[in-house]
């Protein structure tokens, strides 16, 4: 089987914090192959030469859809959503075509010469951080991970707010030094994560129903690809660690579950339907079930896409977020730069509507649907193929997982 293969070299100045890389494209046989991945954890601190993904050997051979392609799009696109939304959060759309021109953002804004991610792409990699070392210490697709191992992983996170760069022992995420950068975090995680508790759909630390809970669970919806009401569960139960009310965190199901079916090889509607049907069964999802249902008729109208993202609101909370993702990704489902344009180019929180787009047509569509110009300057890319690369694999699979992942 032969598909384009992605080689990132990546060069970190770590006096200022600036960020070279380059990507090529060759065809591989995959057949019968093996990963090769180098172990990150053996570099120097910011430094990563070179990582080569060629093949992957397969987890699941009765499904269809799963590939490591599908993976790596699901954690790219996500980044790549984050950073093209990034310039133009908070800004009106009428402000947004004033800068761009008449259809809006277009491209990266780039910063030298790096598209830079935001919050949300930093929590989507420590969640994937958190159910790693759940994982690697006991996994079972039938039985939801320890959401605490993902809970001291956002206490990762938020040491990365507080202070500088230092070497850490908590396993190679908390050392890549370029997450020590501070991109507008969310209030309600700062202040969730500083309480010295942790939020359970049982003991909600807050009422809120922020966006902060859904940009980040993509994770579970790839680890538990084979079982997507363990996948919501899973999502639910990391957005409800900062975000209490039911439309913060059922959303982050939503989105874990949307990516488990996609991953089996439903098709999107597919994927859409049986999320909602699982949320269903979850008390209080009645308003992220109606904004859902709205979405799908949106796609399925002849109305302006402008005008629908209206309809469906700014995306500043959870249940709003997820609507507007699912309506770019069921208008725009074989378009990967057009959805995520769509997503962005409106007047609320374009870098999380953005992000969760990504994650849901990078997982549907694969790797090979994102534009390369894209990949090749989008911030941390080579760190989220590794993360791809784990998530992949069986955890008892993933090289030096004790060292890497140590809790």
């Amino acid at each position: 089987m032969n598909i384009k293969h992605l080689f990132f070299n990546k060069r970190f100045d770590t006096s200022k914090q600036e960020q070279v890389e380059t990507a090529k494209t060759a065809d591989v046989d995959l057949s019968g192959k093996k990963a090769e991945v180098q172990n990150l954890n053996n570099l120097p601190n910011g430094f990563y030469s070179q990582l080569e993904i060629e093949s992957v050997s397969p987890v699941a051979k009765e499904a269809q859809k799963h590939d490591f392609k599908n993976y790596c799009g699901c954690l790219l696109g996500g980044a790549i959503g984050d950073a093209l939304g990034w310039p133009v959060e908070f800004a009106p759309l009428c402000s947004i075509k004033g800068k761009y021109g008449k259809e809006g953002i277009r491209d990266f804004d780039l910063k030298n010469g790096i598209a830079e991610i935001t919050d949300d792409t930093q929590m989507t990699i420590f969640t994937a951080d958190g159910l790693l070392k759940s994982a690697v210490k006991s996994f079972d697709n039938n039985k939801i991970p320890d959401i605490k191992d993902v809970y001291n992983s956002y206490q990762d996170w938020l040491n990365t707010q507080r202070q500088g760069f230092k070497p850490s022992d908590k396993g190679w995420v908390a050392n890549i030094e370029t997450l020590y950068a501070n991109r507008a975090p969310g209030g309600t995680c700062l202040g969730a994560l500083s309480s010295g508790e942790m939020g359970t759909i049982e003991n909600r630390i807050n009422n809120s129903k922020g966006c902060g809970g859904v940009m980040r669970t993509a994770p579970a919806g790839l680890m538990y690809y084979k079982n997507p009401k363990i996948a919501f569960e899973t999502g639910a139960r990391c957005a409800a660690i900062t975000h209490g009310h039911p439309g913060g965190y059922l959303p982050g199901g939503v989105q874990a579950a949307i990516i488990a079916n996609l991953i089996q090889g439903k098709n999107l509607e597919e994927a859409v339907d049986n999320s909602v049907e699982i949320l269903k069964t979850y008390d209080g999802n009645e308003d992220t079930t109606r904004l859902i249902k709205k979405a799908k008729e949106l796609a399925n109208s002849d109305v302006d896409p402008e005008d629908a993202i209206k309809e469906l609101g700014e995306g500043w909370v959870g249940d709003e977020a997820i609507a507007i993702a699912v309506y770019c990704a069921l208008k725009s489902p074989d378009n990967f730069e057009k959805a995520i344009l769509m997503s962005v180019n409106h007047n609320g929180d374009s870098d999380s509507t953005g992000a969760i787009t990504g994650n849901i047509l990078g997982a549907y569509l694969g790797m090979e649907a994102i534009p390369k110009k894209w990949i090749s300057s989008v911030e941390l890319s080579t760190e989220l193929a590794q993360l791809a690369q784990d998530l992949y694999q069986n955890p008892d699979e993933i090289e030096d997982s004790e060292t890497r992942y140590k809790g």
